[in-house]
C-alpha cells in the first residue's frame, strides 16, 4: 500500500486531472464490484417496519419542517468521487436538498402554509409507509432500527434499549458523515497535517483552533472525568451514551472495511488501497469526541477576546487626540452599550454585564509598538516551507471555516396572541456555514429518555442539539458575549518564566509535532513542522509586550477552556421528554451549556429565551474590554487554575425571558446594558432586517408560518446598506441639485433600486442576473470608497486603520475580503453601517441617540459631506463590473452574480454547484404546534 498522501484535502481531492490511472482502475473495479453503501443494497426491502404516517408522540399536527443542504449523505466511496469529478454526478442524497433550498429566494413571495414543505422537508417524527427508502439493524442488532426516508434520507434511529439507541445514532453517524468526522478530531487535536497532507489549508486549520484549545491526551480525558463526576447520574448516562454511541462509529468502520464500501477520501489520502484494500481507518475513541467538540465550540460558542487589538486602537486614539479625548472617541466606536441597538429583548429589562466600570482597575495596556504575535509554528521543513501558499495558510474552505463565527444564525419567534391560529409560530436555525458535506446532519432520535428530530454536528449526534421534541421546538443563535479575557503576566528569569502570585514559575511547554509526505499525484516533498504553545496558569501565550518597560506575556483565559465536554448535559435535557415540559424546563436544560448562545424555544402555549454560557464574575472595577494585571485582586472570583473553574453570574442574571409579543436574533445585542458583545452593534445592525418585519406582522396580527417564512426570505434578500444608510447617504447629496452628469445618473440608479426594495435578487430563477445589476455595482464599489473618504481625513491613517482592525468596513455577499471570506452566504454582520449611519445623520441635523463624538463627514458641513460623496461616488460609478468583482477560483472576472453565490465549500471528494445569494440559516427550522401533552 502506498503511504503517500495528498497536500490538501480540501483542494487536491477535488481535481480529477491529478488522479493517477491506477485509482481510475480502481474505480472501475469498485462500480463492477457493486461495492455500494449498505443502505442503498437494502432500500428496495425496507417498508416491513416503517413507522406511521403520525406518530403517537408527535404534537406538531404535521407544521413543523426543517431543511439542511446540500444533502444528508455526506459520505461517497472512491467511485462515486470519481464520477462525481469527471461527470458531476452525484451520489444519493448528497444534493437533494440545496435546490429546494436555493428556490426559496425566488419562490417565498407567493409562499403560502400549504407550500412550505415545497423548500423544506416535512420534520414530522417517523416515516411513513409508502416513503420508506430502507431500513436496516446495524450490526444485526434486535434493539435498534434506522430507517430511512425517501425524499432526503434521513435516518429515523429507534431503539429498544438505550444502548441501542445510541449504537444506531452513532452507526448513522459514520453511514453519513465518517470522514468529516475523521477530518475533525484530527483538527481538534493538531494533526490534520500527519493525517491529510501538508497543504496551507489544513496547516491553516489546524494552527486556528490547536493555538486556542493546545489540549494533550490527558487534558481531554480530565475533561470527561471531570464533567461525568460534577454531573452525577446523568453524567454517568451521559458517557454510556457516549461509549454506546462509539461503539456504533466502530462498528460501521469496521464493516465498511470489510465491505469496502467506506468513504474513498481514505484512499485517496493514502490511508486505504484501492486494490488491495491494506491499511486501516482508526477507530473512534471517547477524547476524539472531546476534541471535535473543542473545534465546534470555538467556531460558535467562544464569545469574546480581543482584547489586545482594543488596546492597540485606544492607544491609537490617544495618540491621535490625547488620552481624555482619545478615550471618548473609541468608545464612540466601540458603541458598548448603544441606545440605539436593536434588542432582542426590548421589553425594557436590563441586564447588566461587563459594563465600563467608573474607576477601571488593573488594566495593563501594552506600550505603544511593543506588541508581538507569539510563534505557533517552529522547526519547518520541506518545500511547503517557501510556499506563498503556505505563508497564506489558508484556502478559501479554511477561511471560511475558521470565521464562521463571526456571523451566524437566525431566529423569528411570534407569540400565539399575535399569530392567526392562536399558537406560537417560529422559523428559525443556526447559519453554520456551507460546505460538503455540511458540518451538521439530520437526524430522528427515539428510544428510552430521548425523542428528538433535528440537527446535530457530526461526531456528536449521540443527540439532537437543534431541532425539535415531541411538543416543543429549540434552536440557537451565537451570541458573542465575553467569556474570554485576556491577562498580562509579568515575566521573569527569561522568556519562560513568569510571576504567579509572586513565584517565578515555569511555563508550560505543549507541543504537537506534524509531518507529511509526498503526495500521490506529484510528488512533492515532504514536510514536518511543529507547533509550540506556552502555557499559563491564566491560559495560552498569545502576544508578547512591554507595559511600562518590563517585559509580559498576554494570555488568553476563557471560561469554556478545559470544559469543552460540559454542555453535553444540557443537550441530554433538550432530548428528554421526560425533563422539558414547558418553557422554564427549557431555561433550565440550556443553562447546563457553557457556550455563548442564545436559545430559543416555541411550544403550542410559549415562547422563551434564553442567554447560556458560564459568564465570569470579574473581580470589582476590572474593564473585560482591555487586558488585565495577573494578579490574586485581578482575577474572576472563586477561580481555580488546576480546573479552570470560577464563580459564574447566576442564571438570572442572563438575559432571559418567557413569552415576550416576539423574539428576533440575528447575532445582535441581547438586552439593555448588556455590554460584552462584539464590535458593531449600534444603530444599524442586521438584526433591524428582522426586527422592522416582524414588528410590522405583529402589529397586524394574524401571522403564520408562511408570513413568518416569508420576512425571514426578504430580509435574506436584503442589502442592508441600501435599505438603513443609503437613503441617508442620498439625501445629502440631493440637498442641492446634483449637476454632474456621472453623478445624477448613479444617484437616479440607486434611488430607483431603493424604491424597489433594496434586494440583490436575479431576473427570474436561474437567470443568474440582478434585477438592478448598476446599482447593486454602484454600492459595491461606492461603500469601501466612501468610509474611507468619510472617515479617514478625520481619524488619521493610524487610527481609521486600527478601528479598520476591530471591525472590517464592509461584509457584502461580494466581498471576498470580508469575514467570512467569499461565497459564504453571511453577509452584513460586520461593518461600519452604524458609524456611517450616525455621522450622516448629526450633518443632517436630525437626533441621534449616542453619537459618534466627533463629526467626521466634511468635518460636519453639509456642503462638505455632500462634496465627499458626490466625489466618491463618481469613481466608484465609473468601476466596471471587473474591477468591482475581480475573479476568484470560482468566477470569471465581472461576474456579478457569481462573486455573490453561495459555493459548498469542499472538505471531501464530492462537489455541488453554485446557488444564488441568500443570507439565512443554514439548518432552518419552520414549526408551530397545535397541541401539547
Amino acid at each position: 500500500m502506498s503511504q503517500r498522501a495528498p497536500r490538501n484535502v480540501l483542494d487536491r481531492l477535488r481535481t480529477p486531472r491529478r488522479f493517477p490511472k491506477f485509482l481510475r482502475a480502481a474505480a472501475i473495479c469498485i462500480v463492477v464490484g457493486g461495492l455500494l453503501s449498505p443502505i442503498s443494497a437494502t432500500a428496495a426491502s425496507g417498508t416491513a417496519t416503517a413507522a406511521d404516517t403520525t406518530a403517537a408522540n408527535d404534537y406538531c399536527g404535521g407544521q413543523c419542517s426543517d431543511i439542511l443542504p446540500p444533502g444528508e449523505n455526506g459520505n461517497a466511496t472512491l467511485a462515486q468521487i470519481l464520477l462525481n469529478q469527471a461527470f458531476g454526478t452525484q451520489p444519493g442524497h448528497a444534493e437533494d436538498q440545496l435546490g429546494p433550498y436555493a428556490n426559496l429566494a425566488k419562490g417565498y413571495s407567493g409562499l403560502t402554509d400549504a407550500k412550505i414543505n415545497t423548500f423544506f422537508n416535512d420534520a414530522s417524527f417517523g416515516v411513513p409507509s409508502d416513503q420508506v427508502a430502507s431500513t436496516e439493524k446495524p450490526a444485526g442488532r434486535s434493539d435498534v432500527t434506522i430507517v430511512r426516508d425517501k425524499k432526503s434520507g434521513v435516518p429515523h434511529i429507534t431503539g429498544t434499549t438505550r444502548y441501542g439507541t445510541e449504537f444506531g445514532a452513532g452507526y448513522a453517524a459514520a453511514e453519513d458523515r465518517l470522514w468529516l468526522m475523521d477530518v475533525f478530531r484530527h483538527v481538534g487535536r493538531g494533526q490534520l497535517t500527519s493525517f491529510a497532507g501538508g497543504a496551507a489549508s489544513n496547516q491553516g486549520l489546524e494552527q486556528q483552533f490547536w493555538r486556542n484549545a493546545p489540549y494533550s491526551e490527558a487534558d481531554l480525558q480530565g475533561q470527561i472525568d471531570r464533567a461525568v463526576a460534577a454531573a452525577g447520574d446523568r453524567g454517568k448516562q451521559a458517557l454510556d451514551d457516549v461509549n454506546a454511541y462509539l461503539a456504533g462509529i466502530n462498528s460501521y468502520i469496521d464493516a465498511s472495511d470489510s465491505g469496502r464500501y467506506f468513504p474513498g477520501e481514505y484512499v485517496l489520502t493514502g490511508h486505504k488501497d484501492a486494490i488491495t484494500n491494506a491499511g486501516t481507518i482508526d477507530h473512534f475513541k471517547v477524547t476524539d469526541l472531546v476534541a471535535l467538540a473543542s473545534v465546534i465550540g470555538a467556531l460558535f460558542g467562544s464569545g469574546g477576546g480581543g482584547e489586545v487589538d482594543n488596546a492597540v486602537s485606544l492607544l491609537a486614539a490617544q495618540s491621535k487626540y490625547g488620552v481624555a479625548e482619545g478615550t471618548k472617541v473609541w468608545e464612540s466606536f466601540r458603541e458598548r452599550n448603544d441606545p440605539e441597538a436593536v434588542l432582542t429583548l426590548h421589553d425594557g429589562e436590563s441586564f447588566p454585564y461587563a459594563t465600563k466600570p467608573d474607576n477601571p482597575q488593573g488594566e495593563a495596556l501594552p506600550d505603544a509598538g511593543s506588541v508581538t504575535q507569539e510563534p505557533l509554528v517552529y522547526d519547518r521543513t520541506g518545500s511547503a516551507a517557501s510556499s506563498s501558499a503556505t505563508r497564506a495558510s489558508k484556502t478559501a474552505a479554511a477561511t471560511a471555516l475558521t470565521s464562521a463565527r463571526r456571523g451566524m444564525s437566525n431566529a423569528l419567534v411570534v407569540s400565539g396572541k399575535y399569530t392567526a391560529s392562536g399558537h406560537p409560530v417560529a422559523v428559525f436555525g443556526p447559519q453554520t456555514g456551507y460546505f460538503a458535506p455540511q458540518l451538521l446532519m439530520l437526524q430522528e432520535i427515539q428510544g428510552p429518555g430521548i425523542s428528538a428530530r433535528g440537527a446535530s454536528f457530526a461526531g456528536l449526534s449521540m443527540y439532537v442539539e437543534l431541532g425539535r421534541g415531541q411538543d416543543y421546538s429549540w434552536s440557537a443563535t451565537t451570541s458573542g458575549q465575553d467569556i474570554i479575557d485576556t491577562y498580562a503576566v509579568e515575566l521573569c528569569q527569561d522568556d519562560y518564566h513568569y510571576l504567579y502570585h509572586g513565584t517565578c514559575t515555569a511555563m508550560d511547554e505543549i507541543e504537537q509535532k506534524n509531518a507529511w509526505n509526498p503526495t500521490v499525484a506529484d510528488g512533492t516533498a515532504a514536510g514536518s513542522y511543529t507547533m509550540r504553545v506556552w502555557r499559563t496558569k491564566y491560559g495560552p501565550v498569545q502576544y508578547r509586550a512591554t507595559v511600562g518597560g518590563k517585559k509580559v506575556a498576554y494570555t488568553t483565559l476563557r471560561s469554556s477552556y478545559l470544559h469543552e465536554a460540559d454542555s453535553i448535559i444540557g443537550f441530554q435535557m433538550l432530548n428528554d421528554p421526560d425533563f422539558v415540559k414547558g418553557p422554564q424546563d427549557f431555561e433550565k436544560a440550556v443553562q447546563h451549556i457553557n457556550y455563548t448562545f442564545n436559545w430559543f424555544y416555541a411550544d403550542s402555549q410559549h415562547t422563551a429565551y434564553y442567554n447560556s454560557g458560564d459568564n465570569p464574575v470579574r473581580a470589582s472595577g476590572v474593564d473585560a474590554e482591555f487586558p488585565t494585571w495577573a494578579q490574586a485582586a485581578y482575577e474572576w472570583r472563586g477561580w481555580d487554575p488546576a480546573t479552570n473553574t470560577a464563580d459564574y453570574t447566576p442564571p438570572s442574571q442572563h438575559p432571559n425571558s418567557i413569552d415576550q409579543d416576539y423574539y428576533i436574533s440575528w447575532n445582535n445585542k441581547q438586552a439593555a446594558d448588556y455590554s460584552a458583545a462584539p464590535w458593531g452593534e449600534g444603530s444599524v445592525h442586521r438584526g433591524n432586517l428582522l426586527e422592522d418585519r416582524v414588528k410590522k406582522l405583529v402589529a397586524a396580527g394574524g401571522v403564520t408560518r408562511s408570513s413568518l417564512t416569508k420576512a425571514m426570505a426578504d430580509a435574506a434578500l436584503a442589502d442592508l446598506r441600501a435599505e438603513d444608510v443609503l437613503p441617508k447617504l442620498l439625501k445629502v447629496i440631493n440637498s442641492s441639485t446634483v449637476t454632474d452628469s456621472t453623478a445624477a445618473a448613479a444617484v437616479n440608479t440607486l434611488q430607483a433600486w431603493v424604491s424597489a426594495g433594496a434586494k440583490r435578487t436575479e431576473t427570474s430563477a436561474g437567470s443568474k442576473t440582478y434585477a438592478d445589476a448598476d446599482a447593486i455595482r454602484i454600492l459595491d464599489a461606492w461603500w469601501p470608497l466612501l468610509v474611507k473618504a468619510e472617515f479617514e481625513p478625520g481619524l488619521g491613517s493610524d487610527l481609521y486603520a486600527a478601528f479598520g482592525a476591530d471591525l472590517p468596513i464592509d461584509e457584502s455577499p461580494s466581498a471576498a475580503h470580508g469575514p467570512t471570506g467569499a461565497h459564504a452566504g453571511s453577509s452584513f454582520q460586520y461593518g461600519w453601517w452604524s458609524y456611517v449611519d450616525k455621522d450622516i445623520r448629526t450633518v443632517l441635523g436630525e437626533q441621534v441617540q449616542g453619537p459618534l463624538a466627533r463629526t467626521y463627514c466634511g468635518g460636519g458641513s453639509l456642503s462638505a459631506c455632500r462634496d465627499i460623496l458626490i466625489s466618491s461616488l463618481k469613481q466608484a460609478a465609473g468601476m466596471t463590473a471587473s474591477q468591482v468583482y475581480p475573479g476568484d477560483d470560482q468566477c470569471s472576472a465581472g461576474d456579478q452574480w457569481c462573486a455573490d453565490s453561495i459555493v459548498q465549500r469542499t472538505l471531501g471528494g464530492i462537489k455541488h454547484g453554485k446557488i444564488s445569494w441568500q443570507n439565512r440559516p443554514t439548518f432552518q427550522q419552520v414549526v408551530e404546534y397545535t397541541s401539547h401533552r
